[in-house]
């Protein structure tokens, strides 16, 4: 019997080709590796304020102290070397108040990066009006309304420890006074013409005074800040160069008000009106806005 030829016998399957990772995909995994390698300390960085480096959110300058101030805030110490100061001048406001300017040394404001790390020389000032806090500085100018009687500006860092020296806040305070807030103006002495001299009124009637120009009344806009919402809605207030504008503001928590350009802010205490008057001696375009939550509550345009 005959048997069919077989074939020859099958070999073994071909193997199939590995595919080698990409450039991109390999440069792109590096990358990632060299990143987590490189992070800071190696935990991520989304703990960063945004727009506050790693040296700013992890700064620790001075000796952190077990004492704390009227509010619970720890002081750091700084050797006397090192330690910024302040010096505070307040000057009457003639529309009610005092404008307050700081003058500091080995210290520079840093908004930017308030709520970071504590680094020397750096940070915002607090306002303590009558003992208690009204307010916070960011700058060498602010204002601070009528009533008050004494005003303590104390150095904090940017974590909001304070600055210190000897165990002892760096702060200045100031008395201000009533009297030099509405300085006493003495009437002038009405003058007498001389025995000699001809005069078409008699010397015992006294010579009558151009009477005072009304002062213009201007207007009063009353604004309220709840959490992020101003009402009204923020707009542009149009004002003739020269006329008195009143802003009223309430607010639901501590703040200060300040209108640029002009350099004039006032306290924002929660669920009291602040009131700031002041003439628009100068033309453009001023805003008005909140420092801590920074909310644009108007645009004053003068024209």
């Amino acid at each position: 019997m005959t048997r069919p030829a077989r074939g020859p016998a099958p070999g073994p399957a071909p193997r199939r080709a590995r595919r080698r990772p990409t450039a991109p995909l390999a440069a792109a995994t590096l990358a990632a590796v060299l990143l987590l390698a490189a992070g800071c300390g190696g935990r991520a960085t989304t703990h960063h304020k945004p727009g506050t480096g790693h040296e700013q959110a992890t700064g620790n300058g001075g000796t952190l102290l077990a004492a704390r101030d009227e509010s619970g805030h720890r002081l750091r110490e700084l050797p006397a070397a090192d330690a910024p100061s302040v010096r505070a001048e307040a000057r009457p406001d003639t529309e009610g108040g005092w404008n307050v300017h700081l003058t500091v040394e080995r210290f520079r404001f840093t908004p930017e990066s308030t709520g970071g790390g504590a680094l020397a020389g750096r940070g915002h000032a607090r306002l303590l009006v009558d003992g208690r806090e009204a307010a916070r500085a960011y700058g060498p100018w602010f204002h601070v309304p009528s009533g008050a009687h004494t005003l303590t500006v104390r150095l904090y860092a940017d974590d909001h420890t304070v600055w210190a020296t000897a165990g002892t806040p760096v702060q200045t305070t100031l008395t201000l006074t009533p009297s030099a807030q509405s300085p006493s103006v003495q009437p002038p002495s009405a003058e007498t013409p001389s025995a000699g001299a001809s005069s078409g009124v008699p010397s015992s009637a006294p010579t009558p005074s151009p009477s005072p120009e009304p002062t213009p009344a201007g207007r009063t806009l009353d604004i309220r800040v709840t959490g992020s919402t101003v009402t009204p809605a923020p707009s542009r207030v149009e004002l003739r160069k020269g006329e008195r504008i009143t802003l009223r503001v309430t607010a639901d928590r501590a703040d200060t008000v300040h209108v640029h350009g002009y350099d004039r802010e006032a306290a924002l205490v929660p669920g009291t009106p602040a009131t700031l008057t002041l003439t628009a001696d100068r033309t453009g375009l001023f805003e008005v806005e909140t420092h801590e939550s920074g909310l644009v509550l108007t645009q004053l345009v003068v024209r």
